[in-house]
């Protein structure tokens, strides 16, 4: 058996084990959805820095600095920016009571069972879209290791998230995800100085990366308006995409969030700066490779030792899944919990949700699969699949929630003119206008707009929806 195959067998392993000691542990709904509501800083930063450290930073972010250069690092000063706002603006009035989901969430404050299903809708449509991305990576990464189709990498893949996410909900997410943040940072820092070590020096590696891309270290190889509405994108979507959101439930209290975050940009920052270094490392080594997003798989596999090749392309693996199972978790929420139990069928017993919401998560894991085996989606740039899943959730839900919370008149016809505008603007920019802008500035504007103006020109939301989250006394207990 090879290097490569002995480090993954293992790892799968271990991320099974992880799963049955979840399903161990998961009771309620509440264990299932939200890991009972009850995690301290470690665990709740380490699922919020893995859940955000995708595909889209190990091949998609290590991709683009590959193909265009290291401009693109700008956007890492989004991130900060982002996690800052969710714990000094939003949390603190968002986590005043405590959902499962976020469509619930819209449906306690907006008292509309219409603006819950529009909600879960779009992160079904979202989801479906951001995961195909991540099991395209898991192909390539399968490819790189043991040489098999990227076809048949990507059903394996699938299949090992789609069991261990199914089996164990939110709680074998947070066990993994801490698995995988570890994975991914011994991963990266091993690899960077390894990597070096084939240049003579800081002189040859800047020589060699020029040689190659002349642009790699001019700030504008860019366009600057492309750029900024880029980190929006990031920033905005970081704050407002659900399986984010859904983990400020998870955690016990303000405490716990303010250090788990603290702990999440941290690791997130650096781990994505080694990765900038990693990207034009491969631009100096590999300069004619077909796509950017295989630049990262071929160093792995061909520039380090194989027990540490074998380390980096399971920390690859490892960022994938840990944001690709929390991404089911939100999914099969929405498809189960959302329309199923809150529409369909709300009389269900415990044990029978349950089982719906395990069907929910295998239905939302196994489409996009199809999708891709069937050739939908095939050819286009990680990271810029990313940006579009981070637009969608940005342009969708960014207003509805900081606006629910933070402005008592915003109602029920203003959240769903929002989200659908929002939705809508994203995806005829994307189609129509120009790509020196990222669509998530005109979905945003739209979004906000709508929902100002139609709140307004519609009757208040009743107060028993809207006093919850204005209380005058505090916000969550601030102790362990």
């Amino acid at each position: 058996m090879s290097v490569q195959a002995t480090v993954f067998l293992l790892y799968f392993a271990v991320v099974f084990a992880l799963g049955w000691f979840a399903l161990r542990r998961t009771r309620t709904e509440s264990d299932y959805w939200i890991a009972g509501g009850n995690l301290g800083w470690l665990l709740g930063g380490a699922t919020l820095a893995a859940t955000h450290t995708s595909a889209g930073s190990f091949v998609g972010t290590v991709g683009v600095i590959h193909t265009v250069g290291w401009s693109f690092a700008w956007v890492l000063l989004s991130i900060p920016l982002a996690y800052w706002f969710t714990v000094g603006v939003l949390a603190p009035r968002f986590t005043r009571v405590r959902e499962l989901t976020l469509p619930a969430f819209l449906e306690a404050r907006y008292a509309s069972k219409g603006v819950r299903a529009l909600g879960a809708v779009v992160i079904l449509v979202a989801v479906v879209v951001f995961v195909q991305a991540q099991i395209v990576a898991g192909g390539l990464i399968a490819n790189a290791a043991f040489g098999i189709p990227a076809r048949t990498g990507m059903i394996v893949f699938a299949v090992v998230l789609v069991l261990y996410t199914v089996v164990g909900g939110m709680l074998a997410v947070v066990y993994t995800d801490f698995l995988q943040l570890v994975v991914m940072a011994v991963g990266v820092l091993l690899a960077v100085p390894l990597s070096l070590r084939h240049f003579d020096g800081p002189g040859d590696f800047v020589a060699r990366v020029q040689a190659a891309n002349p642009a790699a270290f001019d700030w504008g190889s860019m366009p600057g308006s492309l750029l900024f509405t880029m980190g929006l994108a990031f920033m905005l979507g970081s704050v407002a995409t659900p399986e984010k959101l859904v983990r400020l439930y998870a955690m016990r209290d303000m405490r716990a969030i303010r250090r788990g975050v603290m702990l999440a940009v941290g690791a997130i920052c650096g781990i994505n700066f080694l990765l900038f270094f990693l990207a034009l490392a491969s631009r100096a080594l590999y300069p004619t490779l077909p796509s950017g997003d295989l630049a990262m798989p071929v160093m792995a596999a061909t520039v380090l030792p194989p027990v540490l090749g074998a380390l980096l392309l399971a920390a690859i693996t490892a960022a994938m899944m840990s944001t690709v199972d929390s991404l089911l978790v939100v999914a099969g929420a929405a498809l189960s919990h959302d329309i199923y139990q809150s529409i369909l069928h709300p009389e269900a017993s415990e044990r029978r949700r349950l089982w719906v919401d395990r069907i929910g998560i295998a239905l939302v894991g196994v489409a996009p699969l199809v999708l891709i085996l069937s050739g939908v989606g095939e050819g286009t740039l990680i990271q810029f699949i990313v940006l579009l899943f981070s637009a969608l959730m940005a342009a969708s839900f960014f207003v509805p929630v900081v606006f629910g919370v933070y402005w008592r008149r915003a109602n029920r016809q203003g959240a769903a003119a929002s989200m659908i505008g929002g939705l809508l603007t994203v995806f005829a920019w994307k189609v129509f206008g120009p790509g020196s802008v990222d669509p998530v500035l005109p979905g945003f504007l739209v979004s906000a707009a709508l929902m100002v103006g139609v709140s307004l020109a519609t009757p208040p939301s009743p107060r028993t929806a809207v006093d919850p989250y204005f209380p005058t006394g505090p916000v969550l207990s601030e102790s362990d």
